[in-house]
């Protein structure tokens, strides 16, 4: 009798190691023949594997295990190269000294196919019992949120560890919200010219670094306006001009009163139109934290109050002009593209308000079953 034929495997590859278990490959899409990343104590195991395997690439969700042997290092590098031009330079620069702080040395030879949730709620944890603040680890958490789902986008992994990760709340922290006459009290109390910044924080709403990229040609002291088209940040020590947080242009009106002020100012300005409003004394781009110490914290001091941040004037302003004026208003004033911004991190109820509405509800009660 004939011996029996052995039938040709329809996909893939099985064969019998020398210890007794059984290895199984297949070609890729690419024709490249691959092993299974484990053994199989049957044949049969095998074989469902090699099933499984198959009914992935037929409908495309098979994922070349090589790229997810890539490294959380390599592929961090490769990602902040790729979506650098995109970004603002600051951003640029706090993405890499996450990368390269806290995401690289705890995280940076691991293959981006071995990475679970419960690994990062552990990395999670080590940076919080470290003792890093809550904003720190979130911005950690978010620009690893950012690289793994961009490798899912690229077919590396089939999906990204950063899932159902409980994260450290923020505290919550209330702008200080002054009054006109408190805002007022500061720019008075502040040196000259810079009386001019602090004002233009809380009565046109700049941002600080707004105000220190401010140029001779951004303001129509005519018109009363002023163009608002670069922001002065700094990253890693390095100053640099960049579009404003939005990264839209925005024009805005400012009274008769201020306007003078700053054409006064104007007039003693050297250079030409792209000469900075504000500088040090010896004419070089204001740093925050240096004219912070010298002019505005002193100018607070002077002004009787205390706990009052440049920031505080920005959010006082959105708060008056959202009080009066409505939340969509003082949005285009701050600069944001969305208003549930505003509402959320600048303007805030105005002390008595409530008072005032639960008089006029009493009197619209009263006119309704004619009480008056």
């Amino acid at each position: 009798m004939p011996a029996k034929r052995k039938s040709r495997r329809a996909f893939g590859r099985i064969r019998k190691l020398p210890s007794g278990r059984f290895q199984a490959r297949y070609p890729g899409p690419d024709g490249v023949l691959r092993a299974a990343d484990q053994t199989f104590a049957t044949t049969t195991d095998a074989d469902r594997w090699l099933a499984r395997k198959r009914i992935e690439m037929e409908e495309g969700r098979w994922l070349d295990p090589a790229e997810g042997r890539t490294t959380v290092r390599d592929w961090s590098a490769r990602w902040l190269t790729a979506v650098s031009p995109q970004l603002k330079h600051k951003t640029q620069a706090s993405y890499r000294s996450l990368i390269n702080s806290l995401i690289v040395p705890a995280l940076g030879d691991r293959e981006l196919s071995s990475l679970r949730p419960i690994t990062i709620v552990e990395w999670v944890g080590a940076m919080k019992t470290r003792g890093l603040s809550a904003s720190r680890i979130r911005q950690a958490y978010r620009v690893l949120s950012q690289i793994m789902r961009a490798a899912v986008d690229n077919e590396m992994i089939g999906q990204t560890p950063c899932r159902g990760v409980k994260l450290p709340r923020m505290p919550q922290t209330e702008p200080h919200i002054l009054t006109p006459l408190e805002a007022s009290r500061i720019v008075r109390s502040a040196t000259k010219p810079h009386d001019l910044l602090i004002s233009l924080l809380a009565y046109a709403g700049l941002r600080v670094g707004e105000a220190f990229a401010l140029r001779r040609a951004d303001i129509d002291v005519s018109g009363g306006l002023v163009v608002v088209d670069e922001n002065l940040a700094e990253a890693n020590g390095t100053l640099v001009f960049d579009t404003p947080k939005s990264h839209q242009k925005r024009v805005l009106r400012i009274g008769p009163t201020l306007a003078a002020r700053i054409g006064r100012h104007l007039e003693t300005l050297p250079g030409g139109e792209a000469s900075l409003l504000f500088v040090t004394p010896g004419g070089k781009p204001l740093r925050y934290n240096q004219w912070r110490k010298a002019y505005f914290d002193p100018a607070v001091a002077a002004a009787g109050l205390t706990d009052v941040t440049p920031h505080d004037l920005r959010a006082s302003h959105g708060t008056w002009v959202a009080d009066r004026y409505g939340v969509m208003t003082a949005a285009h004033r701050l600069g944001h593209s969305n208003a549930s911004v505003t509402t959320r991190h600048y303007a805030r109820p105005v002390a008595g308000r409530d008072d005032q509405v639960a008089e006029a509800a009493d009197a619209w009660s009263r006119e309704e079953d004619g009480s008056f």
